[in-house]
């Protein structure tokens, strides 16, 4: 497979080691409902999954949850609950509307909570080893020991600093002693919930919590590390730092990052509001549809969501039915010519939109009403396996 790595900015060849593969997700912040910039980035996750499993490989993929954070707290004290019922309640309804489009399980998924003790002895080592400081019960790292940070991003420094201010860091903040240090460690405020540390009561800052639960479900390197592409900076940028300055290196052998999905001209995000929910979606066509939908753009490219894409996604799910009802048969050499363009359409850094192309020919020639030669290849077994690969499996009804 030949896949875009952020790092190298190119597409280059995906390397498995020793016939299996660890892929880490950055999960979800649990305190809203999911919705259609979440199930495309997952999805695109999941194709690469099913791709890996269908060529021989074993897959361990694991999608953390980030489950104490300023976001949680804030609606928990809101609705009047418990941060960790709110939590665990979101958990549930995530998982639930990833199942309805068929997203396969992943193999762990760690909750920062689970894992404070863990990210305390790793602060220590950054702070013992230089690279990190303590000021009133907070730990920040210290960019300015670590000379490679921006190299995922390749952003100039006023560009980091910009960001950082714009996705929820504060680069004036006066206890830093660099605009782009980065929290490692916070007090928590009266009420707030909070682990020991050396440093007093608090909790962890999000980049560490992604670092250990990654290294400690998948060992390092870890071989395909990603999210959404709005995580590179300061998210990532931020994971390699820590773990590199605290001798874990390489941290991860390839980056990949998912475009974001906009809506009412904006990217959609629970913070503008501007939410498409996949729980509507899946209320109005089937989970295969909306897979559909979500496969018909590449991962690397940005698009806005058309309210008229989930028919088009419906109608197309019809065809495939249709076709794979019709009791067409095609000859095995045209089956393994369709079968051979649509992975090469995969394995070209993920094309879908290319791999739908050669479904829709598949159908067509199905629906045709043109027969292969005998003997032949069911269209049924050869269409209903392809849409597997893309998660949008579908049930043929016996003819």
């Amino acid at each position: 497979m030949q896949l875009f790595d952020t790092a190298r900015q190119e597409v280059v060849p995906f390397e498995p080691r020793g016939g299996r593969v660890g892929i880490y997700v950055c999960g979800i912040t649990p305190y809203d409902s999911a919705h259609l910039g979440h199930a495309f980035v997952y999805h695109v996750f999941d194709v690469l999954h099913r791709r890996f499993r269908d060529a021989g490989l074993g897959v361990r993929s694991v999608r953390n949850v980030t489950d104490v954070d300023d976001d949680i707290l804030r609606v928990a004290r809101e609705r009047g609950v418990d941060f960790r019922a709110l939590a665990t309640e979101q958990i549930r309804m995530f998982d639930h509307d990833m199942a309805e489009i068929g997203l396969l399980p992943v193999d762990a998924a760690p909750r920062a909570t689970e894992h404070v003790e863990e990210m305390v002895g790793w602060i220590v080592r950054l702070v013992d080893d230089a690279y990190a400081y303590a000021v009133g019960g907070w730990v920040f790292f210290d960019s300015g020991v670590y000379p490679d940070y921006g190299r995922l991003s390749r952003l100039d420094h006023s560009t980091m600093i910009e960001l950082s201010r714009e996705r929820g860091a504060n680069p004036d903040d006066p206890r830093k002693r660099h605009p782009l240090d980065f929290v490692l460690w916070q007090a928590s405020a009266p009420g707030e919930p909070s682990w020991p540390s050396p440093w007093g009561q608090g909790r962890p800052g999000w980049h560490i919590e992604c670092t250990v639960m990654s290294t400690g479900a998948l060992g390092h390197p870890i071989d395909i590390h990603g999210g959404g592409d709005d995580l590179i900076f300061p998210h990532h940028e931020s994971e390699i730092a820590q773990a590199e300055a605290a001798g874990v290196a390489p941290y991860v052998r390839h980056w990949s990052h998912v475009a974001m999905v906009n809506h009412e001209g904006e990217k959609m995000s629970k913070s503008l509001g501007n939410l498409v929910f996949v729980r509507d979606l899946v209320r109005r066509v089937p989970g295969a549809a909306v897979r559909l939908l979500l496969a018909s753009h590449h991962y690397r490219t940005s698009w806005t969501y058309d309210d008229h894409e989930v028919d088009a996604a419906a109608a197309r799910h019809r065809r495939y039915v249709a076709a794979m009802q019709g009791g067409g048969t095609l000859s095995h050499e045209a089956a393994h010519a369709h079968e051979q363009r649509f992975f090469e359409r995969l394995d070209d850094d993920l094309d879908t939109p290319g791999a739908l192309d050669e479904l829709d020919a598949i159908a067509a020639e199905l629906s045709s009403g043109r027969t292969g030669a005998a003997p032949g290849t069911e269209g049924q077994q050869l269409l209903g396996r392809l849409l597997g690969v893309l998660g949008a499996e579908t049930e043929a009804v016996p003819a």
